[in-house]
């Protein structure tokens, strides 16, 4: 029997298809959203941190719909609204009343859009290497959203995401990229963000009055050294959320929970819990 990868856990039905999802450790919830770069999953973005936390929290981590080991429905245009409604439906199938938020870039943008349209479902809320307002698109973004699967490609974008280059291995390059070339895969994220893919950042980024009117306590990190999305995506942010704080990491890309693991997990924890 082939063995089981460690990216495919649990299996739930939410709307018309099933969600692949981490649940683990006992506590107050957490939901992770990972970001957008290609052959990204739920495990590849949160894994490190798992064994870290899940003794104090109960950690809840979903493939997002058209990423990772969730269903593919063919022909499906995705939208932020259908994402925000895939954690709803996921919330509502696991009897979720409340959950608290950690958003990884392209997840800092859906966190934000479910803290808007569902203040009630949200406690606090971490945002990291986010998007979620307007930017000009960064050289990084643009080559991470136009990958076109190869060895040479997923490294070079994996070099572009973290400042630490020591960190970017073949075991991890071969992983992402036989993740990219799983079938369906780069169909799905191939149409996910089309040239222009400025019209893509532009259409994740919620309305700034709607930011600020955005009630719960949120703590912001960001790497200083990001090429994928500006540090300055920071600032606007802990300008327009009223109960914000920001921490940003030096020698750090846009992978904080990867470079900066144990302390990024201290930072999860002491928000968290105070």
């Amino acid at each position: 029997m082939a063995e089981q990868r460690p990216e495919i856990a649990n299996s739930i039905k939410t709307g018309d298809y099933n969600t692949n999802y981490h649940d683990l450790g006992k506590g107050d919830i957490i939901t992770f959203i990972h970001g957008s770069g290609p052959g990204v999953s739920a495990w590849a973005n949160w894994g490190r941190l798992f064994p870290l936390l899940k003794d104090d929290f109960r950690l809840i981590a979903p493939d997002m719909s058209g990423f990772g080991y969730t269903d593919r429905i063919p022909d499906t245009k995705y939208t932020m609204n259908k994402w925000v409604k895939q954690v709803i439906d996921l919330l509502d199938a696991l009897k979720i009343e409340k959950t608290n938020l950690v958003g990884n870039s392209f997840g800092g943008a859906l966190s934000i859009s479910l803290a808007v349209r569902h203040p009630d479902r949200v406690k606090k809320m971490v945002l990291m290497g986010s998007m979620g307002v307007s930017f000009p698109i960064t050289t990084g973004l643009d080559k991470g959203w136009g990958y076109e699967p190869s060895m040479e490609a997923m490294e070079e974008i994996l070099e572009l995401f973290a400042y630490n280059h020591g960190l970017i291995n073949d075991a991890l390059v071969k992983s992402r990229f036989e993740t990219s070339i799983q079938p369906g895969f780069q169909e799905s994220f191939g149409s996910m963000f089309p040239a222009p893919r400025q019209l893509s950042v532009d259409a994740m980024a919620a309305d700034e009055p709607y930011i600020r009117d955005i009630p719960h306590e949120t703590l912001i990190i960001h790497g200083r050294d990001d090429r994928i999305i500006p540090l300055d995506n920071a600032y606007k942010l802990l300008k327009l959320i009223k109960k914000s704080q920001l921490h940003v990491f030096g020698c750090c890309g846009h992978w904080t929970q990867i470079e900066q693991t144990q302390n990024f997990a201290n930072q999860l924890s002491l928000f968290f819990k105070g």
